[in-house]
């Protein structure tokens, strides 16, 4: 074994809020002192390397001194430490409106995961994406005009449409919040979704968007300008945060890790 020096490219400020969580959760927990292998910053460290590096847990857990058993543990107590900070959806849009905002833009992603078991009524696999070809769970978000992620939904198997990951999550607060002024730009995928859910128009089938009206494609046009800086939300994460681009935990738990980078991410763009 040849031992080298390496440097966590994560500010420190986020390193030290995610140590205080973990610190006050030990608290609550009335967790001796000296009890546990590793120190609240030390651990945050190795939390933030999985979700930084997507690294082999094992791996981890060695370059910290501990076992791979303990380290999952650490990993899991921190994925939930996090999630918990995440915020609630009508707090979310309440912040929204006092802020002045525009609209919200709404949009689905798939967080890729190994191949999980478990089959739909019509015999295909429930974790499996037909649209994106790849198992994993499907995720919505929430973000603001200028694309700043603002809120993560819980996880849905793959093979759920993104309208229907909405209905479950999203939609019904989304709806009142369009009656108080704040509407949701969304793509083509949410037609359907219902009042305050401002869509593209698709064109006829089997023609082109000059078929329809003009005032239509200019609608089609400003909808799809406006809602495509929410379009990077969903990169900006899982670039920042590369355990969002292949989870090798369980899927069930892809809902957890999605808000966890969230409130990671926020914590890295605040400042201290």
């Amino acid at each position: 074994m040849v031992t080298y020096v390496a440097t966590l490219d994560v500010p420190r400020h986020t390193v030290e809020f995610l140590a205080r969580l973990l610190a006050a959760h030990r608290r609550r927990l009335r967790t001796p002192r000296g009890s546990r292998a590793l120190g609240p910053f030390r651990q945050a460290v190795l939390v933030l390397r999985w979700f930084r590096e997507c690294g082999c847990v094992h791996c981890l857990a060695r370059d910290a001194g501990v076992s791979q058993a303990t380290g999952y543990r650490y990993l899991h107590e921190g994925i939930d430490v996090l999630a918990h900070q995440a915020p609630d959806l009508h707090q979310v849009l309440k912040h929204c409106q006092t802020q002045g905002m525009t609209h919200v833009i709404l949009d689905g992603t798939l967080i890729e995961s190994d191949r999980v078991a478990g089959i739909r009524d019509n015999g295909n696999d429930l974790w499996f994406s037909q649209k994106h070809k790849a198992f994993g769970g499907n995720v919505q978000f929430l973000a603001a005009p200028n694309g700043t992620p603002l809120w993560v939904s819980e996880v849905e198997p793959g093979s759920t449409p993104d309208i229907t990951a909405a209905r479950l999550h999203a939609l019904p607060a989304l709806y009142n919040a369009a009656a108080e002024g704040l509407p949701t730009l969304a793509d083509k995928g949410y037609i359907g979704a219902g009042i305050g859910i401002r869509v593209p128009v698709r064109r006829p089938k089997g023609q082109s968007e000059q078929a329809l009206h003009a005032d239509t494609r200019t609608t089609n046009t400003l909808i799809r300008n406006l809602r495509a800086l929410g379009e990077r939300t969903a990169a900006e994460l899982k670039e920042r945060w590369r355990a969002l681009k292949h989870v090798t935990l369980s899927p069930s738990r892809i809902g957890d890790i999605a808000r966890a980078a969230l409130v990671l991410n926020n914590a890295w763009t605040s400042t201290r």
